[in-house]
């Protein structure tokens, strides 16, 4: 199962940093459509349900809680600590907002993140997440997984009960993640088979549309719906391989900006903030295509030459460690 790889949703990762880069640099329709908004919880909420899906079936298929965790671990933390350190060394911050950032509860009050480490807050939401299952595996093993669904639900009953269509709090935005991990047990048949035949076909034509819909910050209520339809959509392409859409999320370029899509979304607001993203509004935006090449530029050398050899490192340690305890 760790060689298992899934092209639409390799597809889908590369959009969905795609749409948030797109939200961050560059002005898309009116402003008071509020289209860059849409797009960024677009792509944060696919990038939610994919982190959410490929982790629960990695512990389905492997309930080890100890490998999971350094694994996770070594995927997020070499990047986002070398980050924290430049970002915050450059806009000096107070002693309790570095361990915020170092420790990630940043993204709860006084929410200490600065303009460069304000995407951050979806790495807390992450590591929670994972925390979080690593505590249900290591109390109720492989059949804890079950209690995701109900966990998701409780979560959206929590925004709903406080009107929260958007949050940055983990236990109001949670959920986006957890519909991933319900989508995982669907995929590998724990909750039964009536799920895969609905999601096999399903029209991805309207659900993306609702997306956008439960995306837009005017839509109210919708955005409840955000979770689900996020999932119904990573679904419908998982279990219905042959339409037009699953092509093109096969395409492989989309599969490069996937694997370079986390260095992507950790790095490019920094590099914003230099002299490649200063200006006026025509100064600026004839920068933009120069600042788009040193991102994906920084993105490629830490994807391949920083963060794929530590990786490389834990699977070994993460190894050795099942060995060590099987003596």
């Amino acid at each position: 199962m760790e060689k298992e790889r899934f092209q639409v949703l390799d597809g889908w990762r590369g959009l969905s940093i795609l749409f948030v880069l797109t939200c961050h640099l560059l002005p898309v329709g009116p402003a008071f459509l509020h289209i860059n908004n849409a797009l960024g919880k677009l792509g944060m909420v696919l990038f939610f349900t994919l982190s959410g899906f490929l982790v629960t079936h990695f512990l389905i298929s492997r309930p080890n809680v100890v490998d999971f965790l350094i694994r996770r671990f070594l995927r997020i933390l070499p990047l986002a600590w070398l980050y924290i350190l430049v970002a915050l060394l450059l806009n000096p911050v107070s002693r309790d907002a570095w361990m915020a950032h170092l420790f990630f509860y940043a993204n709860y009050p006084p929410k200490p993140l600065i303009d460069v480490t304000d995407h951050l807050w979806s790495l807390c939401v992450e590591m929670h997440f994972y925390l979080g299952l690593a505590l249900i595996v290591s109390l109720f093993k492989k059949k804890g997984l079950m209690l995701i669904p109900i966990i998701c639900l409780f979560i959206t009953m929590l925004r709903v009960i406080y009107t929260q269509y958007y949050n940055v709090v983990t236990h109001f935005r949670v959920d986006e993640v957890l519909a991933g991990a319900t989508l995982a047990l669907i995929y590998n048949r724990q909750l039964g088979n009536e799920l895969i035949k609905f999601l096999s076909k399903v029209n991805y034509v309207y659900i993306l549309l609702l997306l956008f819909i439960a995306c837009h910050e005017d839509t109210g209520f919708m955005n409840y719906f955000r979770p689900y339809l996020a999932a119904t959509l990573v679904g419908a392409t998982l279990f219905n391989q042959k339409t037009r859409l699953t092509k093109v999320l096969e395409h492989k370029w989309l599969f490069y900006i996937a694997s370079i899509s986390y260095a992507l979304y950790v790095i490019h607001p920094l590099m914003a903030s230099t002299w490649l993203g200063s200006g006026d509004t025509i100064e600026k935006y004839a920068k933009r295509p120069l600042l788009f090449a040193v991102v994906f530029l920084m993105a490629h050398i830490s994807t391949f030459y920083y963060e794929h050899p530590v990786m490389a490192w834990g699977k070994t340690a993460s190894k050795k460690f099942k060995m060590l305890r099987r003596e």
